[in-house]
C-alpha cells in the first residue's frame, strides 16, 4: 500500500514522504496512530500544494537573507566596552550586544543566534565575525572593542 507519512518514522522515512509498506503494517499500525494517510489523489495534491508552499517560503527567506546581506556588506562595528590596562574586558561582549550594534548602527534585525561567536569576546581587538543569515547566505563583519573613555 502506498502511504504519505505525517511523522518520522525510523527506517521507513520523513514527513511528506510516499513510500510503499505492507498493508497490514500501514492499516494496523501506521494510520491508526496517525503517523500516516493513504496516497489518496486528494492526499497527494494536499501534499504537492504544501510541499509547492514550502518551497516558496523558503525561497523567499532566502531572498531576504540575500537583501539584508547586501546592507551589511563590508559593516565595521565598534563597540565600546569597560576594560583593564591589560585590556581584559570587565565583563564580555555577546552575540546579543552584537545583534544590538546592528540594529543600531544599519538598522536591521539580526537574531542574536546569527551571530556565529564561539565565544563571548573578553578582549579589546579587532576580530571578524560572521553572521550566517540563511544555511546559504553569510556575511562576514569587522568588530572591533575599544576601551571606554
Amino acid at each position: 500500500m502506498r502511504i504519505i507519512l505525517l511523522e518520522t518514522v525510523e527506517n521507513l522515512g520523513e514527513p511528506g514522504d510516499v513510500v510503499e509498506v505492507a498493508d497490514g503494517y500501514a492499516r494496523n499500525y501506521l494510520i491508526p496512530r496517525g503517523v500516516a494517510q493513504k496516497a489518496t489523489r486528494a492526499h497527494m495534491a494536499e501534499l504537492e500544494a504544501e510541499l509547492n508552499r514550502r518551497r516558496r517560503a523558503a525561497e523567499e527567506a532566502q531572498r531576504q537573507a540575500e537583501d539584508i546581506a547586501e546592507t551589511l556588506e563590508g559593516l565595521s562595528l565598534t563597540l565600546m566596552a569597560r576594560a583593564g590596562s591589560s585590556g581584559k574586558l570587565f565583563g564580555s561582549v555577546t552575540a546579543q550586544d552584537i545583534a544590538d550594534a546592528i540594529a543600531r548602527e544599519k538598522d536591521v534585525s539580526i537574531d542574536r543566534r546569527k551571530v556565529q561567536l564561539d565565544e563571548p569576546i573578553r578582549e579589546l581587538g579587532e576580530r571578524e565575525i560572521t553572521l550566517n543569515l540563511h544555511p546559504e547566505v553569510k556575511v562576514p563583519i569587522q568588530v572591533e572593542v575599544v576601551a571606554e573613555g
